[in-house]
């Protein structure tokens, strides 16, 4: 999933993943079946970018939020089905993430970091 393409919408708190994923046609990479899962950052680029840098700390390659961020996690509910009959519910959760940059800039969102003890 990248960054850019899940942050781009405007999310509300009725945050709707079946529209969002059959508009986006997100899908397992090289076919039309639905994804299993789908996770969405509810922040705009401006509040992720930071985090490639004083807002976040070296996490496997990678950086994840010294922050904890509101996501929405889309989880699939018929299993088997393809593009466009996707039909996920969808939870708010509250995590710090974990993202790819480069040059600076967020890239791809790898996931969610549940921190047990810090």
């Amino acid at each position: 999933l990248h960054i850019k393409g899940a942050l781009d919408t405007s999310l509300t708190r009725h945050f709707q993943c079946d529209a969002v994923i059959t508009s986006r046609q997100i899908s397992q990479t090289g076919s039309n079946l639905c994804k299993e899962t789908n996770t969405f950052i509810r922040a705009t680029v401006g509040l992720v970018k930071p985090v490639c840098e004083r807002a976040g700390e070296p996490y496997r390659g990678m950086r994840r939020s010294l922050q904890p961020f509101d996501v929405v996690v889309c989880t699939l509910k018929n299993q088997g089905a393809r593009l466009p009959h996707c039909q996920y519910r969808g939870a708010i959760r509250t995590r710090r993430i974990a993202i790819q940059c480069e040059q600076g800039l967020p890239v791809h969102y790898d996931g969610d970091v549940v921190v047990i003890n810090d």
